[in-house]
């Protein structure tokens, strides 16, 4: 109890003293302000995203994972294959379709993506991602089909022009007009709307990437000229009962056979799980919030190198006052307790500020990328304990320099 009385009777003579000094103040804890709401902004955004990657994962099942001709964390320029890539063979049709038929399989299609704009009359669209897939789209990719249908199995197997529009590209399109039967382009291609899909809320899409047409992939592949290394894909489903390892030594065996490897030969063909998918976000993220960290800490220097001023000036201020005290029977440690109670909640002050600053600046940027975000309570409370340990550990020499005043000469200090 007599340790709260002293926190909370020092914690009253700081906010005094900030009081009487608001400018002086407010500069000094600037630094910490900038760093603890840099960290926090980055924080939320990529604690929104990861959730968003996260979800994304669960509607497609933790267990499906992808056939690829080459995994690699970056896309490789396709006009520039090193020559390992390049005598890998591309991904077709038929191993799609013979994976299709392993026991332990219960979906395998062969999807691809290429970049293009959608036009309708005179209005159209930036440029955004057009799938080639199957009916069983929504099935991997979760959403609701809004209005009219997927596509049929001739429409499938001819590579028909037909599309399923996303709403949002639809509605740039069409506004509030029906868009079923209506003749699109895609990249002057023209296609016959059959469909209106919505993508789920929680779907993840790199900014400045949205799906926005969703076609047959035969007519993707006869009329689009596919990125075959970096855009073409074969997502695996197991079936219930066989594990994503098992299904994964089938579909390998499969492609080996396939393709005449000898057993000392290496596989030409990659797979990738939602894991790998997710290890790859988060050392990308990771960086890049690293290097948020480091820049921010040059603010919580600057910052504490602004307390330890202010401190220093304080305790020349106030020599008179630390001299009565200790006449008055205040020991070295009560007036070093003193000062670092006042530095800590100076800099808690600016951390408390910085956060919530950081928070509203990241849930303003994550509204603006359309990523649902939640608070990340465990990295606020560090962001507090470390504005709190910075006004200690830069309160320390000041706080000492009071602690030695002798109290004779303090009291004759003018």
């Amino acid at each position: 109890m007599i340790i709260a009385e002293r926190i909370r009777s020092n914690v009253q003579i700081a906010v005094d003293t900030l009081r009487a000094n608001k400018l002086r103040s407010s500069l000094t804890i600037l630094g910490v302000v900038i760093g603890v709401s840099t960290v926090m902004t980055m924080a939320a955004i990529v604690q929104g995203i990861q959730d968003q990657i996260v979800r994304t994962i669960e509607i497609a099942g933790p267990t499906t994972f992808y056939v690829v001709k080459v995994f690699s964390q970056t896309p490789v320029n396709p006009d520039r294959l090193p020559k390992w890539i390049r005598v890998r063979p591309d991904l077709v049709q038929e191993e799609a379709d013979r994976i299709k038929q392993l026991p332990e399989v219960s979906y395998a299609a062969i999807w691809a993506q290429d970049n293009g704009r959608l036009s309708y009359e005179a209005q159209r669209t930036q440029n955004i991602l057009v799938m080639g897939a199957d009916d069983r789209y929504q099935e991997i990719q979760g959403g609701e089909l809004l209005d009219g249908r997927w596509f049929t199995p001739a429409e499938l197997a001819a590579g028909s022009s037909v599309v399923v529009l996303d709403e949002n590209a639809a509605r740039k399109l069409f506004g509030r007009e029906s868009v079923l039967d209506k003749q699109i382009r895609i990249s002057g291609r023209p296609a016959r709307v059959i469909g209106l899909y919505a993508q789920p809320e929680n779907i993840f899409s790199p900014p400045g990437q949205d799906i926005g047409a969703i076609i047959p992939y035969q007519m993707m592949d006869h009329q689009f000229t596919i990125d075959k290394t970096n855009a073409l894909y074969i997502p695996v489903k197991p079936k219930p009962g066989f594990t994503t390892e098992q299904a994964q030594e089938a579909v390998t065996i499969a492609m080996r056979e396939m393709r005449r490897l000898r057993p000392a030969d290496k596989n030409n063909f990659d797979l990738i799980t939602q894991d790998q998918i997710l290890d790859t976000f988060n050392k990308i993220t990771g960086v890049f919030f690293l290097v948020m960290i480091v820049l921010s800490s040059v603010g919580l220097l600057v910052g504490g190198i602004g307390v330890m001023a202010i401190m220093m000036v304080s305790v020349t201020s106030r020599t008179r006052e630390i001299g009565i005290r200790k006449a008055l029977g205040a020991t070295r440690k009560e007036i070093l307790f003193q000062f670092l109670v006042e530095a800590a909640t100076l800099t808690g002050f600016g951390g408390a500020l910085g956060i919530l600053i950081g928070l509203t600046f990241g849930r303003l940027a994550t509204l603006a990328m359309k990523i649902d975000a939640g608070v990340p309570i465990g990295l606020t409370l560090v962001a507090v304990m470390v504005s709190v340990s910075i006004g200690i550990v830069f309160g320390m020499l000041p706080a000492q320099r009071a602690a030695k005043l002798d109290p004779v000469d303090a009291l004759r200090y003018e």
